[in-house]
């Protein structure tokens, strides 16, 4: 099968999260037929180790999971499952690293390094990277380099780009809970007004992401905030949630300072208690400077377009990169709608061919 086969097949049957048994019984049934042992170090998991008999190895992560959005691109391969579709390329990426096991497994002995594709869960939702990292896989089949790559609209059809240095952001869920005190309009002293306290805390928090120095790109951006109960009652309770997105460290633990102090000022004027949580998130996609000038040099002609700037969306390969250098690229997919999108389709045809090409480039460096 192409990598345009393999593509579609598995777009066909999107699944969530780490349930997914269709897509892995697809993928191994690919692998069975392979010179690799296959195994699965977390639930939703498949690897793939390809023994050449040299003293290190290089890793190629593929993500399988889809997303809970109703296809809406009358395609001939839509997904078949009602609620799901591989609408942000993870079809595609896992048929590219399909394609590149294959060729792996026609080039055994000329490999450089021992090869492990890592097939990997969650990446909409929990971080399967970071579970799949713990689990100490990657120092126990001695890993110095790992690639990935994703799909990108807007990036001309075909072409490979990718950055020294930050790439895409970290990423943080932000959740602040105000608890006030509700009483009768007729009575609104008595109260503790919730709905006040949380727009005086969104109003601040945005203030703040504005004096932030211009080189240190960042969003904070609450997209839900529910409050109260009725029109005639002063709010009791307020929830607000958003994203926060930075890429340098120093950056990420100024903006969780200020928004814990911001929380407690608001409180100290209102009355009401303000909780700000922060979550864990996605580590910022920081490629590896030495290793991204290496490669480009050896690459020579064949090297990715330099991209001119970070973009702020998040992904979990950058768990990868907090245990080896890692080199993260973007494959455009040019003037198509945009990834999550219910219509994202692209020419597959013209585009994966040329993503194997470079993978296959980069496989075979010494």
């Amino acid at each position: 099968m192409s990598v345009v086969d393999h593509r579609r097949a598995l777009h066909r049957i999107p699944e969530l999260d780490n349930q997914l048994p269709e897509t892995l019984q697809l993928v191994r049934s690919v692998l069975a037929a392979l010179p690799c042992r296959v195994f699965s170090p977390i639930t939703g998991s498949v690897c793939a180790w390809f023994d050449a008999g040299k003293s290190d190895a290089v890793a190629f992560r593929a993500d399988l999971d889809a997303l809970p959005v109703p296809e809406a691109t009358g395609l001939p391969y839509a997904s078949v499952h009602p609620g799901r579709m591989h609408a942000c390329g993870h079809d595609a990426h896992t048929a590219m690293i399909l394609t590149l096991a294959e060729y792996a497994a026609e080039h055994l002995a000329e490999l450089p390094r021992n090869v492990l594709f890592l097939f990997q869960p969650s990446e909409e939702t929990t971080g399967g990277a970071g579970k799949l990292c713990e689990t100490g896989v990657l120092e126990r089949h001695r890993v110095r380099r790992i690639f990935g790559i994703h799909l990108w609209p807007g990036l001309e059809a075909g072409a490979v780009a990718s950055r020294p240095g930050p790439m895409m952001a970290r990423s943080n869920e932000v959740t602040v809970t105000v608890e006030g005190r509700s009483v009768h309009m007729s009575r609104a002293d008595e109260g503790r007004d919730a709905l006040t306290a949380g727009i005086s805390y969104l109003q601040r928090a945005y203030d703040m992401m504005e004096q932030l120095p211009p080189d240190q790109p960042r969003v904070l951006r609450f997209g839900k905030m529910v409050s109260g109960t009725v029109r005639n009652a002063i709010s009791g309770h307020t929830v607000l949630e958003g994203s926060l997105r930075t890429y340098r460290e120093d950056t990420f633990r100024f903006c969780r300072q200020q928004l814990k102090d911001i929380g407690r000022s608001v409180a100290a004027e209102t009355g009401c208690t303000v909780d700000v949580h922060l979550s864990e998130g996605y580590p910022a996609v920081w490629n590896h400077e030495e290793l991204y000038q290496k490669i480009a040099a050896q690459l020579g002609a064949d090297a990715p377009a330099l991209l001119e700037k970070p973009v702020l969306a998040a992904e979990d390969f950058s768990f990868y990169q907090q245990y080896v250098p890692g080199l993260f690229f973007f494959l455009g997919t040019g003037d198509t709608p945009k990834l999550h999108a219910p219509d994202f389709t692209f020419d597959d045809e013209a585009v994966l061919p040329k993503g194997v090409d470079f993978l296959e480039k980069l496989l075979m460096l010494p």
